[in-house]
């Protein structure tokens, strides 16, 4: 893996990444910080893949423009919990409470308090979902794990286990809910022809709407730095 960058006012870094799987020059910009990934097979030049960058420089920088500011969790601000905008306070207790509009957090670490608890909660709303759409289904699923998936919202494996992104507890309950539908319509098919499309419609219903807000605000979601 070596690293370059394309000139210009401000230059852009590039991380080079040679893969034998790779069947052609790809570009990918990562939604949590913005790295500029180029990826390129074996038997193709450097200087090559790097004139791809180059032809594509229009892109990556109209991308990175669009890409929604970092937001550092402190106090004072305001973060979305279950499509909620809640303000973060200071707690006068030692736990983490949640109300209509507001959190609060116990002084010292609030933003590593408040990303473990919301992995706890969105641990419990998507395994509640997940075991309700199941049993509709009549399949069962074997594991559910929690990650902070840069590509994708969830997956399926063949072996039955379903892993979801933590931050879809920053969405709508409704777009959790469907997300969950989706990976376990994958139970009973591990594709998305319209056998699988039914399933998630019999589970869960139309979804047209929280798709399109996926598209359309999921990467807000990767704005919030709990660091």
């Amino acid at each position: 893996m070596g690293h370059h960058a394309l000139p210009g006012t401000p230059p852009v870094p590039l991380t080079l990444r040679k893969s034998a799987r790779a069947r052609r020059i790809s570009l990918r910009i990562s939604q949590l910080d913005g790295r500029v990934t180029l990826t390129y097979p074996h038997g193709v030049a450097e200087t090559e893949a790097l004139s791809f960058a180059q032809q594509k420089e229009g892109w990556i920088r109209q991308h990175l423009q669009d890409q929604p500011d970092p937001a550092l969790v402190q106090i004072g601000q305001l973060i979305p919990i279950e499509g909620v905008e809640r303000r973060i306070v200071r707690a006068t207790g030692r736990r983490v409470a949640l109300t209509a509009r507001e959190v609060a957090l116990p002084e010292g670490s609030e933003a590593r308090r408040l990303a473990r608890f919301l992995k706890e909660l969105a641990r419990d709303r998507l395994t509640e979902a997940c075991d309700d759409y199941a049993a509709i289904l009549g399949r069962s699923y074997t594991t559910l794990t929690l990650r902070d998936t840069r590509s994708r919202w969830g997956s399926c494996s063949s072996a039955g286990g379903l892993m979801f992104s933590w931050r879809l507890i920053l969405a709508p309950s409704d777009v959790l809910h469907y997300v969950a539908a989706h990976e376990v319509a994958h139970l009973a098919e591990m594709n998305h022809s319209p056998a699988f499309w039914a399933q998630v419609e019999k589970i869960f219903g139309p979804c047209k709407a929280q798709r399109r807000w996926l598209r359309e605000n999921g990467a807000a979601l990767h704005r919030y730095r709990f660091e």
